[in-house]
């Protein structure tokens, strides 16, 4: 099979949510105004998926894609950012660092296809907030229930280290998704110190007041924050990266707990796995 450095837009990929016709970010600024332009996630996350702003990611995903890990030679790579993903009217928002350079970038999903996704979707499967409790590429059948996820940067980074140039550009694609998303959210769990970081400056751009100083993250903290339709609750887990699970940093009974808790806060289903 040859190579492709990415998979092109309106090609087939299952849940491409771009066609050809999608206009793509070249710059922060295209970014920003792209973002803001979008009236809907479907228009917004088809933007996302073909952002070309930041030349560094864009050239590593698509290395990375072109030459593959030896246990994914025969696979197509996605090669391109990744889009928020789940329930339209999310009641929980769940976010991340970025995509995984053979996870995510592989599979076309966020947390999927590597180690730290399968751990995260079995702990969501296990508190019922997704259908499945694997998640192995996009178009596999698996579901979020009341839940969407997303990611601080949308495209895999070289050792998975973002610059802040990367960050900040990568910024307004988070900004509108929440704004887009907060009529019907209810909490955000972020996964890790620099997720936490980035949801709060993204709710504080949807308008809604931090306390001062802004909480700092640790695993288990809860901050309520007032909201222009009720109050909204962030919660900070650990990482489910391979560093923090292969050392007991973060086990499956923790995750499962600030899941659990998180679902609580945000009104969904007791916890428990979808019959």
């Amino acid at each position: 099979m040859d190579a492709q450095p990415f998979a092109p837009p309106g090609s087939g990929w299952p849940d491409d949510p771009a066609g050809p016709e999608t206009p793509v970010a070249t710059d922060a600024a295209r970014v920003l105004a792209l973002a803001r332009r979008a009236d809907d996630l479907a228009a917004l996350t088809a933007r996302q998926s073909v952002c070309r702003a930041c030349p560094r990611l864009v050239a590593w995903r698509e290395q990375v894609a072109l030459e593959r890990r030896r246990a994914y030679a025969d696979q197509p790579y996605w090669g391109r950012p990744i889009p928020g993903w789940g329930d339209v009217r999310p009641r929980l928002l769940l976010v991340g660092l970025a995509p995984a350079a053979h996870g995510g970038n592989r599979t076309g999903r966020i947390f999927t296809g590597d180690r730290s996704g399968d751990f995260l979707f079995a702990a969501l499967h296990r508190v019922g907030l997704a259908a499945l409790p694997n998640s192995t590429r996009a178009g596999d059948g698996q579901a979020l229930l009341g839940a969407r996820m997303v990611a601080a940067v949308r495209c895999a980074p070289p050792a998975n280290s973002p610059t802040p140039g990367e960050r900040d550009n990568c910024r307004p694609w988070l900004e509108r998704e929440v704004e887009l998303v907060l009529p019907h959210l209810r909490a955000v769990l972020a996964l890790g110190s620099y997720a936490w970081a980035a949801a709060l400056a993204a709710v504080a751009a949807a308008g809604l007041v931090l306390p001062r100083p802004r909480p700092s993250f640790g695993h288990g903290v809860e901050v309520e924050l007032p909201g222009p339709h009720r109050p909204l609750f962030l919660l900070g887990c650990f990482h489910p990266s391979q560093q923090n699970t292969f050392t007991g940093r973060l086990s499956a009974t923790m995750l499962d707990e600030v899941l659990g808790r998180a679902a609580i806060r945000a009104d969904l289903s007791p916890p428990g796995p979808p019959s």
